[in-house]
């Protein structure tokens, strides 16, 4: 069985703490390597050689940055196959999805490549009589990113590109799920340039991001992750003076007006909310079509594309659709949410609970679940499920819908289909959701844009990526000067008042 490491130092590391946790094949359900936990004096270790060499990188030309991050670039595109096999061996998502999962990651590195022009300051001549006042964007120090299990590689690259780019070291704790991405990207930092300390990728559990919150070399965390989880990294980390950005859960309604195209509605439907098996903070989980008619119109056309969808491991190539889930665990939670629908009353249209697939009986796969008539009282309506279960809430009408997701809890992403503008530019403008679509079902904004959920979705300030990303790792430093034109006898400056 492998024994997977820490990154310290621009090497791999074995750990010493002899706690270790148990990374599975999703498919079979078998443990297939296992993974160090780092103690708090191991992350400590970390931290301090990553302080240590940060002044040197900081100091370096961010045009020079910048180039580490294009030939990043060309090595994440070299390696593209193993990555994604590597993703996918962990996570069980399909060999697309994991290709897509680096993709997203690789477009933030790109945008990267514009260091220099992000972190250029402002200037003003003769603020003052004789006196120009400019500002500059200087780096935190060390900075660290707590990363979730569902997009290993995008989430991961998400924060160290900007992170380093601003001239940062940066301590990276991913999931103990599927850690072995993170190692292959942290080594492909080092040959792209990077030295070595910069980027430290440390492995653990709770005791790791304990340690990550106390830490006082430590300047400011990004998390994605739970809701609870990200509120607790929040105010923890809040408490002990560090920036803290942190993302949690989402329950994304999509709103299917009776004016739309009911098979592009459809189609959207099965990729937004079955595609990656659901574990997607941006995956459509809740279907309002409005008006009985409508939601009649549209289940019936979910069901059959539904009951085509094909599910297997990643091996299978691309005669899959979706794999299984990450855990045995996250499994029973799906499967009991599911049961809880039943018992509150909602209809279950296609039921995936007795799905197994011949020869991979131990892993970790749910068969597709539609419910229609469900209620906002439900569980499988307030909670975020993050598996293959779409949930129909139908509406009556347009404001009722709009107010479903308004009076939700989460506000990642939502979406409208719909053929009218004026409907579509009025909910775009009243929603209280940070990431909107129109006829779009996933609207995550590419990397030159910024990603970032409303009220429980999102915690702080500052978004993720795009020129947000920038402010929340560099700080401003505004500098006034004054350089005198004459001298007094006795050689002392004759200074002028600034008025």
């Amino acid at each position: 069985m492998a024994e997977l490491t820490h990154y310290i130092g621009g090497t791999r590391v074995a750990g010493t703490s002899g706690r270790f946790a148990d990374v599975f094949n999703p498919a079979t359900g078998e443990v297939q390597a296992k993974v160090p936990l780092a103690t708090q004096a191991e992350l400590d270790a970390a931290v301090d050689r990553a302080a240590a060499a940060q002044p040197a990188w900081a100091a370096t030309n961010p045009q020079k940055r910048a180039r580490v991050m294009m030939e990043m670039v060309r090595l994440i595109n070299r390696d593209m196959d193993k990555l994604a096999e590597a993703l996918s061996r962990e996570h069980g998502k399909t060999i697309p999805d994991a290709k897509g999962d680096v993709q997203r990651g690789l477009e933030v590195i790109e945008f990267c490549i514009g260091t220099p022009h992000l972190l250029k300051g402002e200037y003003t001549d003769n603020a003052g009589p004789g006196i120009d006042m400019f500002s500059m964007r200087q780096s935190l120090g060390v900075v660290a990113g707590i990363t979730p299990f569902n997009f290993p590689a995008m989430i991961p690259l998400w924060k160290m590109g900007p992170a380093l780019s601003c001239g940062n070291a940066f301590i990276l704790k991913p999931s103990e799920r599927d850690p072995s991405v993170c190692l292959m990207l942290a080594e492909l930092f080092t040959e792209a340039g990077l030295p070595d300390d910069i980027l430290q990728v440390v492995n653990g559990d709770k005791e790791s991001v304990d340690a990550i919150l106390d830490n006082e070399t430590i300047q400011a965390i990004g998390f994605v992750g739970s809701t609870p989880i990200a509120a607790y990294i929040y105010e923890r980390g809040c408490a002990n003076g560090k920036r803290v950005q942190c993302f949690g859960g989402a329950k994304n309604h999509m709103i299917v007006m009776p004016d739309a195209d009911m098979d592009q509605a459809a189609d959207a439907l099965i990729g937004a909310g079955y595609g990656a098996a659901g574990e997607r903070c941006m995956a459509i989980s809740v279907a309002v079509p409005v008006g009985d008619e409508t939601a009649d119109r549209l289940v019936e056309k979910l069901v059959p594309r539904i009951e085509k969808l094909k599910v297997g491991p990643y091996t299978a190539g691309d005669d899959v659709d979706y794999g299984p889930l990450v855990t045995g665990a996250a499994k029973e939670r799906a499967l009991g949410l599911v049961n809880s629908g039943l018992e509150q009353g909602a209809e279950l249209v296609v039921d995936g609970r007795d799905f197994s697939l011949q020869g991979y009986e131990d892993g970790f796969f749910v068969g597709p679940h539609l419910f229609d008539r469900v209620t906002k009282d439900m569980d499988i309506y307030k909670q975020e499920i993050f598996a293959p279960v779409l949930c129909t809430v139908r509406a009556q009408s347009y404001e009722e819908a709009i107010g479903l997701a308004m009076d939700h809890e989460y506000g990642n992403g939502t979406a409208i289909f719909t053929r009218d503008g004026d409907t579509a530019r009025d909910f775009a403008h009243r929603i209280n959701i940070g990431m909107v679509g129109v006829n779009v079902p996933i609207p995550v904004p590419l990397a030159y844009h910024t990603f970032g959920g409303w009220k429980k979705s999102g915690f702080g300030d500052l978004n993720q990526h795009g020129p947000d990303a920038f402010k929340f790792y560099t700080r401003t430093k505004t500098v006034t000067a004054r350089w005198p034109s004459g001298l007094k006898e006795g050689g002392e400056f004759a200074f002028k008042a600034m008025d």
